[in-house]
């Protein structure tokens, strides 16, 4: 029963017969298997030989950067270097031009005041120095010396009887008070005052200043149902002399209701913001209150 479970069942009974075929092939093949420490030898052998090898390579690589180097660098910093120069010796020559475009420009400029100076003092020679003036006094001309009566003999009796007689034509020739200035003074002070009083009268007629105000008022409703257009209609039936209205608009306040803006302006002497206030918070089915929003001089 057992052997016939067997000769059913599949079993690779001569598998060493292959395994010993197949290891006889790759000892023909690749030599005979070493010993353990035969495969040491060779491994270590082989570890060996790669590092030899890599050690070349380093060094082979190293010599021909080194020659690259050597070769490439000179050169190449040389090439640099020319450039560097050449354009250092380009900025410096047109920093050279720019230097002495300035040099021409200052000196044009030192020239050209030089001759304005030169024409301003030509022009304006200078001022003397400022002295006192004094007015020149008035010659005051002596009075004549009281002249001694000298008693001569008969014969000069005649010319002292003449000489009082020429004296007193001579004083009345030559008037001591000046009766023409004082005639022609008076006149000059009659043109004067009538000057003066007709100045007067034009000043008196011309209309002085009148001084005015620009007001904005602000005329609010009770509620959203008041008529606005006859509350307006209302403020501007207030007629006084010195007022004159102007432009209004409606201005929305909230929830509908809007206030009335309203333009004037007055007099200062004739009309006052209080007479206005009691004139409009007269209207009392439409206006609730004024307030001034812009009060304005003109």
């Amino acid at each position: 029963m057992a052997t016939n479970f067997l000769m059913h069942e599949k079993i690779w009974f001569d598998k060493f017969k292959y395994d010993d075929a197949e290891r006889r092939y790759y000892e023909q093949m690749n030599g005979p298997v070493c010993s353990p420490s035969c495969q040491q030898e060779n491994g270590a052998s082989t570890i060996l030989r790669d590092i030899a090898r890599a050690r070349e390579n380093i060094q082979k690589s190293l010599a021909g950067s080194a020659s690259g180097t050597s070769s490439a660098g000179p050169s190449g910093d040389q090439n640099e270097l020319v450039v560097r120069i050449a354009h250092l010796e380009t900025e410096n020559q047109n920093l050279r031009s720019v230097v002495t475009d300035l040099q021409l420009a200052i000196s044009r400029l030192e020239t050209r005041l030089s001759v304005l100076e030169k024409a301003s003092t030509s022009h304006h020679p200078p001022r003397a120095p400022h002295t006192q003036y004094v007015t020149p006094m008035k010659k005051v001309e002596p009075f004549p010396a009281p002249s001694k009566k000298v008693e001569l003999p008969a014969a000069s009796l005649p010319r002292q009887a003449e000489s009082p007689a020429a004296e007193e034509e001579e004083d009345d020739d030559i008037d001591l008070f000046g009766s023409d200035d004082e005639e022609e003074d008076q006149a000059a002070a009659k043109v004067r005052e009538e000057r003066l009083r007709q100045y007067a009268e034009k000043k008196s007629k011309k209309p002085g200043l009148i001084a005015k105000s620009s007001i904005l008022l602000d005329v609010k409703p009770w509620d959203d149902e008041t008529d606005m257009a006859k509350m307006e209609e209302c403020v501007r039936t207030i007629q006084m002399d010195g007022l004159v209205w102007g432009a209004s608009k409606l201005v929305p306040v909230g929830y509908g209701i809007k206030k009335l803006q309203i333009q004037c302006v007055v007099e200062d002497d004739k009309v006052g913001t209080d007479i206005l206030e009691e004139e409009i918070t007269k209207f009392e089915d439409y206006v609730q209150s004024v307030d001034i929003a812009a009060f304005n001089k003109i």
